[in-house]
């Protein structure tokens, strides 16, 4: 005659729950969690090249207690180890070191591949100062990213979210060197702004005049919402759309001009045209494909041939 129930019997849910409710589970779970890290940061200060291996083959599962683990953030930080625009295997304490004048955060962008990332248009502003990014490609980036963190008193910012100025941190002295001597002939930027909006209606929730941008024309952010990475994910996962971006235009460059030309002349459909055109180029650049693809060449093919004068 039985007079226990055998834990055997129990429904493997329960004791998993039992296991986890448990106080001496728990003490015993986060000494040894302590101990791990603990041998990881004498690893990572003593034996670099061995601790970026580590990193190399462990990072993604660290990286999810930076989302996961609020106790152990900072020290999880401090482990991390990033790709940047400024090499591999950079710690956080290596970017802040690096700290060019008057920088006051730490920028990063979420994409899904280091490469296509170092190719975005948000990097522009940032690289003609020698402003180091995070390069960050892994899923979980999205999610860690959006809450509020920083390390060393400098918070972590996205070059794809909110407002970005750079004006107080200096150019590089090739980059001061290369600009024209002669500051191009000014638009109108607030008419520029109004006849896009009117083009665009819906398909974005403003327009402004971008301090990212220095060769593009254009590109798209997020508000005060999510990032524009995780916007994408959530709304893969959700199977619906997102919410509407932000598309900042660079007043500098000649087809914002053209467009602000052609809508200072009457030119209706010019102008119309060149909005969606910035639109649509700055979604493909964000690695999207534009809503109606034959319509964008179409659009694209008329604004050739107009520009060619071909009959």
């Amino acid at each position: 005659m039985r007079g226990v129930v055998d834990s055997d019997d129990l429904p493997l849910n329960i004791s998993r729950e039992m296991l986890q409710n448990n106080p001496q589970v728990a003490q015993m779970r986060k000494a040894l969690t302590g101990r791990v890290l603990g041998e990881l940061e004498t690893l990572a200060n003593n034996e670099a090249e061995n601790f970026d291996k580590v990193w190399e083959g462990f990072g993604r599962v660290l990286k999810e207690g930076l989302y996961e683990d609020h106790e152990r953030r900072e020290r999880l930080l401090a482990l991390a180890r990033f790709t940047t625009t400024a090499g591999t295997a950079r710690s956080l304490k290596q970017y802040v070191a690096d700290l060019k004048p008057n920088q006051t955060a730490i920028y990063y962008l979420v994409g899904e591949s280091a490469e296509r990332l170092k190719s975005n248009p948000k990097l522009e502003a940032a690289r003609a100062r020698g402003i180091e990014v995070l390069l960050l490609t892994d899923p979980i980036d999205a999610f860690w990213t959006a809450l509020p963190l920083g390390f060393d008193g400098k918070p972590l910012k996205s070059l794809s979210q909110g407002e970005v100025d750079f004006g107080l941190v200096p150019k590089l002295e090739a980059e001061t060197k290369a600009e024209e001597p002669t500051k191009p002939e000014a638009i109108d930027e607030a008419s520029v702004i109004a006849a896009v909006k009117g083009a665009l209606g819906e398909r974005v929730s403003d327009v402004r005049a971008s301090q990212r941008l220095t060769d593009s024309a254009a590109c798209l952010v997020a508000g005060s919402g999510p990032d524009r990475e995780l916007e994408r994910l959530l709304a893969r996962h959700k199977g619906g759309a997102g919410s509407k971006p932000i598309l900042e235009l660079n007043m500098r460059h000649p087809l914002v001009a053209a467009l602000g030309e052609a809508h200072k002349r009457a030119r209706t459909e010019d102008a119309n045209d060149l909005a969606a055109l910035l639109f649509e180029e700055a979604c493909i650049l964000d690695g999207e494909v534009p809503d109606d693809p034959a319509a964008f060449a179409t659009r694209l093919n008329r604004l050739v041939v107009r520009g060619l004068a071909i009959p």
